[in-house]
């Protein structure tokens, strides 16, 4: 069985260490993994994707509309534009936050609402909490990224979570650390 995750954002969020992380965590035990380069425009302010897909045999990093079983999502709008990339029964994890796009920053449009509620009526399954507010609980909004791997280990069984905690060690500068394992844990542990 393989295990599809896209994880999406805006550029300057971190969304390649977040593939990092699962990446090497899934790596780490034992899985055959593909991680995609990232994809959109990943200076500030850019819609930006990445993929990860691990099991026991992955020929392509490469996730089709229909075929994610995960999106990780670090922004509203950014979950509610890749949904469609969600199998049935899927489920999409995102922080609450909202960064406004240049047309919405432009004043040519205003910021869509209801996005929760879209994204639900389209069939996911929804975990949705404030990311941002915890990241900044745990020391700095900076590690949102790492509060949702934290979030996401909750549904990926198999990997414990030293296993995941030896993941964000591997790939966050030492510097980083302890404010890492702290955002990750609250991550876990958030309601």
């Amino acid at each position: 069985m393989i295990t599809s995750v896209m994880i999406v954002g805006v550029g300057g969020q971190g969304t390649l260490l977040a593939s990092r992380v699962l990446g090497r965590a899934a790596m780490d035990k034992g899985y055959d993994v593909k991680v995609s380069e990232v994809h959109g425009m990943s200076q500030r302010g850019g819609s930006v994707v990445t993929y990860v897909r691990f099991g026991d045999k992955v020929n392509s990093p490469i996730i089709d509309k229909g075929g994610a079983d995960y999106i990780i999502s670090f922004e509203l709008l950014e979950a509610a534009r890749y949904t469609q990339f969600l199998k049935p029964g899927g489920t999409i994890i995102t922080s609450t936050q909202q960064i406004d796009p240049m047309p919405v920053i432009a004043g040519n449009v205003e910021y869509p609402s209801g996005l929760l509620e879209k994204i639900k009526a389209a069939g996911a399954e929804v975990d949705a909490f404030d990311a941002l507010s915890t990241a900044e609980e745990a020391g700095s909004a900076k590690a949102c990224n790492i509060v949702l791997m934290g979030r996401f280990s909750k549904y990926i069984k198999d990997i414990s979570g030293e296993e995941w905690i030896k993941a964000v060690e591997a790939c966050v500068p030492a510097k980083f650390l302890d404010l890492n394992k702290k955002a990750f844990e609250m991550g876990l542990k958030a309601e």
